[in-house]
């Protein structure tokens, strides 16, 4: 055993040098540069830091409040809350929103499963809706879908992609339901010139490693209700270290319940304010590339690129192109790939993908955590169940069958741009193929 001063040496600041030079190693530095930082970083280490979401020590910085802060002024809402993935931020709206058993809540068909499979985490009954030529929830098909069980509304913007919020926000008023934004794919996007996850009730960000911004995992629920805001943070953390007197009785009904605990750490926040710092200069050269593309594209027999919602709000992150039918779409899709260009079909009956309906077995087929089958077999439920099936949204099938997306990086210079524009325009006279090429994606 080591003796007292040893101990105190290394016991005596829970979180030291060492666990700070292990986070640096993920920079995969130079050995002699990490052995620098170490010396330097052990010359000047004061105090152990705090990395839990609460209770920050005075003279502390707060990251996670920062982050908080930053991102609900950059989204134009008065709160926004740090979570840590958007899963969490859809499930914890979910409930903020109220809700649970017996309701039904209007999903895009097109989307990844999460914003559908939530739903039935929330125990409430998912009902998929089908998307229109903007590749988002098309709202006439969302109008018809609702019933008296509807609760909510999860509007998707895909790939980059705003939807429609006018039409979603003003049914949505007509018919009282609440409004729950997916912008994990389109964050710093826009809808005639505000900030996409600022229209619902809720707005939900993810900072995966695949998303515009990332923290490694994180998440952040935009929102302009405080009573929202309030059971967001109740839902996030039922430990409610967050309430101003954590043990006190509720200050009003609906404040405390049995939630979860999703809260955000303070390293990943820090990360998440320097990439938010660079949130506009991404999505000005993603938009920038794009125009670059798309400007190269001449007019094609075979396709069209498909309209959007709002071009301008776009995040620009891809370019779809819409063939006439699916067989010309999987050829363009096999030869702008096999030409090293990053881009893929939006839907194949031959290639599993989780954003697309017909492989969501987990709700094709009712699959639940046990036997019993909540919520589908919930007695709360007085409605008729969607008919599930590979086949149950055609327009949908038919749109994704139909396109393929070219993926735009920030990183694109003017010749990676050329190159790509130059492959799709080869797809109009080259059918057999494309010559191969170097694009970073």
């Amino acid at each position: 055993m080591p003796d007292d001063r040893l101990k105190r040496k290394l016991f005596g600041q829970k979180v030291g040098v060492e666990e700070l030079m292990e986070i640096i190693s993920l920079w995969n530095l130079r050995p002699a540069a990490m052995k620098r930082l170490e010396k330097i970083i052990r010359k000047d280490f004061r105090k152990t830091p705090h990395l839990f979401r609460y209770y920050v020590p005075a003279g502390f910085p707060d990251k996670v409040r920062e982050f908080e802060e930053l991102f609900a002024k950059k989204a134009g809402v008065p709160f926004a809350l740090a979570v840590n993935s958007c899963t969490s931020a859809l499930l914890a709206s979910l409930a903020a929103c109220g809700v649970g058993p017996g309701d039904e809540v209007i999903v895009p068909a097109y989307t990844f499963f999460i914003s559908a499979s939530i739903i039935v985490t929330a125990r409430a009954i998912p009902v998929l809706a089908e998307i229109d030529e903007t590749l988002t929830l098309d709202p006439v098909d969302l109008e018809k879908k609702i019933t008296r069980r509807t609760k909510a509304i999860i509007a998707v913007h895909m790939i980059g992609r705003p939807c429609r919020m006018d039409a979603i926000m003003r049914i949505a008023k007509k018919h009282k339901l609440k409004v729950i934004e997916d912008t994990a794919q389109a964050c710093g996007g826009s809808y005639k010139g505000k900030f996409l996850g600022s229209f619902g009730d809720c707005g939900c960000f993810s900072f995966d490693p695949f998303k515009i911004l990332t923290c490694g995992e994180g998440g952040v629920i935009t929102l302009k209700d405080e009573w929202l805001y309030t059971r967001c943070q109740s839902y996030q953390d039922s430990s409610a270290c967050w309430r101003p007197d954590r043990y006190a009785k509720e200050r009003k009904p609906g404040e405390i319940f049995c939630g979860e605990n999703y809260r955000q750490s303070q390293v990943h926040a820090a990360i998440g304010i320097a990439q938010l710092r660079k949130l506009d200069m991404i999505i000005r050269s993603l938009r920038e590339n794009r125009d670059r593309i798309i400007a190269g594209i001449r007019k094609s027999g075979k396709f069209r690129i498909v309209p959007s919602a709002d071009p301008k709000g776009e995040a620009g992150t891809s370019i779809v192109l819409m063939f006439n039918n699916a067989k010309e779409a999987e050829k363009a899709g096999s030869a702008l790939a096999g030409a090293g260009i990053s881009s893929g079909r939006l839907y194949s009956p031959r290639l599993r993908d989780w954003h697309t309906y017909p492989y969501w077995e987990h709700i094709i087929g009712k699959k639940t955590i046990t036997k019993e089958g909540c919520p589908f077999t919930c007695s709360f439920y007085k409605g008729k169940l969607p008919r599930y099936s590979a086949d149950m949204c055609p327009r949908t099938s038919d749109i994704l069958g139909r396109s393929v997306a070219i993926w735009v990086s920030p990183a694109f210079g003017a010749q990676d741009c050329r190159q790509i524009a130059e492959a799709i325009n080869t797809v109009e006279s080259c059918p057999k193929g494309i010559p191969s090429g170097n694009v970073k994606s």
